[in-house]
């Protein structure tokens, strides 16, 4: 009864905030009264997303209501904008193809042989995982997925070993798992919300192999960086020898494992090679979701769609960006960025100051708003704004802030893929604290050593 009154409570404050919105004037010299509408809509909507006053689905479908019935968008269409975009429907292709990976049999059997290779050794099983990740992710894009396959292969090792749960070994392979295992979702345009919606959002059409020159190596320096870290935090375990895991108990390959694999790797095929048939991402995810299904050659049924995937990510997905673009047509997002910019005296001039304002803001939102989407539709246009106030490159100021966001998990919540191994007990929310601080500084210090020279070497220069 007291959680269905703390639920109303939110519902009636967020609607009191929404009709304030409606019926003040514009309160802000530069500011249209569509700006501020647009402003009020999505901190209502970031506001139910992180208190889960509302299921998110549910908080999607309300954002889209009040686009159009606030004039925040000037009609029902451009508040429906999102899902004309084409990545929620890549999305869902995407996530369908991680779904049959996993019930085709063939994630566990590539999964047992990593471990078979690592031949008992802590530090190898602990290498092998890492270095698995960013390969494992063609296969399977999304990081919850592979957390939750992976963690049961790990636990039978654990057990074989009659390691207690707070072995250090056992600490770090189970943090990698809920922390740095999203990083390597993140440097493939299919790896997840994240990339997908972050693509979006930008605009100019990236497309998978430019995603992928853009952010392979920042986010693999990241991952590598994020690896030691652990490797020195729980350095004491990584000497423990282990009993090998046996790879022949998968048994022999199957039909279903190879046709999988053969549309998984021709979606793989198609994305790599954009660059020569101009092929938008979502159309090979819409090809390999068809060949999934087809009775015969995929392993899934529609069913297993249906309750496999979480629809509610494609409305969630579609409601962002049409919130994202609300922002930036009513011409809030600048007025923000014009505001965060004159507020620091001599910012425009000096863009270290504006990089490292960028990653402070970008922590200090994403500790607020647990909820991706959330941050992401309200970050990302305000730093391209303030990409393009302060004299820098819009893209970059963008890539910084999702890359800042990304990076922080501060507890269980904040992360699905983190979700699934703190609710099997491997880890506390105290560890998943004090890791994210650790992995704060580790981000800055991606950005400022990796991202930055990187994109300097490959022509995406920060300054004009």
């Amino acid at each position: 009864m007291t959680r269905e009154l703390v639920r109303r409570s939110g519902l009636a404050l967020g609607l009191a905030a929404l009709l304030a919105g409606l019926l003040l004037p514009p309160l802000f010299d530069g500011l249209s009264g569509r700006g501020q509408q647009a402003i009020v809509v999505t901190v209502l909507t970031v506001v139910l997303w992180t208190s889960n006053v509302l299921e998110s689905g549910t908080t999607a479908m309300v954002a889209i209501a009040l686009l159009a019935l606030s004039g925040a968008a000037p009609n029902i269409r451009e508040a429906l904008r999102g899902f004309v975009n084409p990545v929620p429907y890549f999305l869902i292709g995407v996530l369908s193809m991680g779904l049959a990976v996993a019930r085709s049999g063939l994630a566990e059997r590539i999964a047992r042989r990593i471990l078979a290779h690592a031949r008992g050794r802590s530090l190898s099983v602990y290498v092998h995982l890492v270095t698995a990740m960013p390969i494992l992710t063609f296969l399977l894009p999304s990081a919850t997925t592979r957390s939750s396959i992976l963690v049961h292969i790990y636990e039978e090792v654990f057990s074989l070993a009659r390691l207690p749960a707070d072995a250090p070994i056992r600490k770090a392979v189970m943090l990698a798992l809920s922390s740095i295992n999203r990083l390597a979702s993140t440097a493939l345009l299919t790896g997840g919300i994240t990339p997908m919606m972050s693509a979006a959002i930008i605009g100019g059409g990236i497309s998978w192999s430019a995603w992928f020159t853009l952010m392979a190596v920042p986010y693999w320096g990241f991952l590598l960086l994020g690896a030691l870290l652990t490797a020195v935090l729980y350095r004491r375990g990584l000497t423990r020898t282990l009993p090998a895991t046996d790879p022949g108990r998968a048994g022999p390959w199957t039909g279903r494992e190879a046709r999988t694999l053969a549309i998984v790797l021709g979606a793989s095929a198609l994305w790599l090679t954009d660059a020569l048939h101009r092929l938008d991402p979502a159309i090979p995810a819409l090809l390999a979701l068809i060949a999934l299904l087809t009775p015969g050659l995929g392993p899934l049924t529609w069913s297993d769609v249906d309750r496999g995937v979480g629809w509610s990510n494609f409305v969630v997905i579609g409601a962002s960006i049409s919130l994202a673009g609300a922002l930036g047509d009513s011409g809030a997002a600048a007025w923000l960025a014009r505001g965060l910019v004159g507020t620091v005296p001599g910012l425009s001039g000096n863009a270290l100051a504006t990089v490292v304002l960028l990653m402070l803001g970008a922590t200090v939102l994403r500790v607020l708003i647990p909820n991706i989407s959330g941050f992401l539709a309200l970050a990302l246009p305000v730093a391209t704004s303030v990409g393009r106030e302060a004299e820098l490159n819009p893209l970059l100021c963008a890539l910084i802030v999702m890359m800042t966001g990304d990076a922080v998990l501060y507890y269980p919540a904040q992360s699905a893929s983190a979700l699934v191994i703190y609710e099997r007990g491997h880890v506390t929310a105290a560890e998943i604290l004090t890791f994210g601080v650790w992995m704060t500084l580790v981000a800055y210090v991606a950005i400022l050593a990796v991202a930055l020279p990187y994109w300097t070497l490959i022509g995406q220069r920060l300054t004009p």
